[in-house]
């Protein structure tokens, strides 16, 4: 057996995510109710280090937990997993910014994880240039992250094997410029906009490296390979929307068995193939969260193991998701493709979030 995701979230709590839903699609951005909620319960400090005033979840915790807020609202969950997963480098902060960062009780770091920007080096630190797309969350960012191409003079400057060295930075709300252009069918109230810099000086002590070596706080939760941590969560959030999904054909495929317009052959049908998708799916999930629990044992006794069956078996949950997904709508009638309905939300929110460039190819 698996736990439904409604196992890790309370009742009010999903009802307080799901009532502001609409208004959150609306306003192109997370209602005041669900923010309120999240500050709350720390969510966005999910992995910032204890030291600091963070949660610091073990991974197999936190990973439930954010396949739950998905289930909740696609929305929410995944802007509370990309702001929490900023939250993440506070492993590797330098302890001159880290405490007065992260101490602030409405944190939220958002950013972008593509190198679209550049940081020439100066005195005392660097001067950053650039834009950056799909800040999910942007628009409740304390600070921002973002990757630069480092750069000495007009040069950019090389790693050992030849390739340009990229290092990420953390901006403060204040020193960035936001453009408007978030407007895709799915993840509305995510408000993924865009942001930019222009010659802003940034102090050395907000620069960092993400690796293992480089990590300030010495914890297994900063040891664990970010591509991985990345993988899962992202899976997770994909996961929690196909189970919100399957929970809304219930009634829908209920309605349909009872009502005279289907024939007995056609009720087998829908009944058979809602029960054998669920349990497809939850295969999967039964699957990836023992690859998860077993990849986090082996951190907490010095090194990170099923590393590659973490990295599979997240493909393999976002790819059975949007399958199950797709393998259902067609049976859910008109309401499925309305977008004032919930199950349409979810729909797109599934197909929008499985887009992400992470889980579209097989690990290399």
């Amino acid at each position: 057996m698996i736990d439904h995701p409604s196992h890790n979230l309370k009742p009010r709590w999903v009802k307080t995510i799901r009532d502001a839903a609409p208004a959150a699609e609306k306003a192109g951005m997370l209602h005041f109710d669900q923010l309120a909620l999240i500050y709350e319960q720390g969510w966005f400090k999910f992995l910032v280090p204890k030291v600091y005033g963070g949660l610091q979840l073990p991974l197999p915790q936190m990973v439930r937990l954010e396949e739950s807020l998905a289930w909740a609202n696609g929305s929410l969950g995944w802007v509370v997993t990309l702001c929490s997963g900023a939250g993440w480098f506070g492993g590797f902060l330098s302890s001159e910014i880290a405490p007065q960062l992260f101490a602030d009780t409405y944190l939220c770091l958002a950013g972008s994880g593509a190198a679209t920007g550049t940081a020439t080096i100066t005195d005392g630190g660097y001067i950053t240039n650039g834009s950056w797309k799909y800040a999910s969350g942007v628009h409740h960012a304390t600070h921002l992250t973002a990757n630069c191409i480092v750069k000495r003079g007009k040069e950019t400057v090389l790693n050992a094997d030849g390739s340009p060295l990229i290092l990420p930075f953390i901006f403060d709300r204040k020193d960035v410029t936001l453009i408007p252009a978030w407007k895709f069918m799915g993840m509305m109230g995510t408000g993924s906009d865009a942001y930019e810099v222009n010659n802003l000086f940034v102090e050395k002590h907000r620069c960092f490296k993400i690796d293992a070596d480089s990590a300030v706080v010495n914890e297994p939760l900063y040891q664990y390979p970010f591509l991985q941590l990345a993988e899962a969560t992202l899976a997770a959030n994909i996961s929690g929307l196909a189970v919100h999904f399957t929970d809304l054909c219930v009634p829908i495929f209920d309605e349909k068995i009872k009502g005279d317009k289907l024939n007995p052959a056609q009720k087998e049908i829908i009944s058979q193939l809602l029960k054998t998708l669920t349990d497809k799916l939850n295969a999967v999930r039964r699957e990836f969260y023992m690859a998860i629990d077993a990849s986090w044992r082996g951190s907490l006794t010095g090194r990170a193991t099923h590393l590659e069956q973490v990295s599979a078996v997240s493909r393999q949950l976002a790819k059975t998701a949007r399958e199950c997904v797709d393998e259902l709508y067609p049976y859910c009638g008109l309401q499925a493709a309305n977008p004032d309905t919930e199950i349409n939300q979810v729909w797109r929110d599934l197909h929008t979030a499985g887009q992400h460039s992470l889980l579209t190819f097989s690990p290399l």
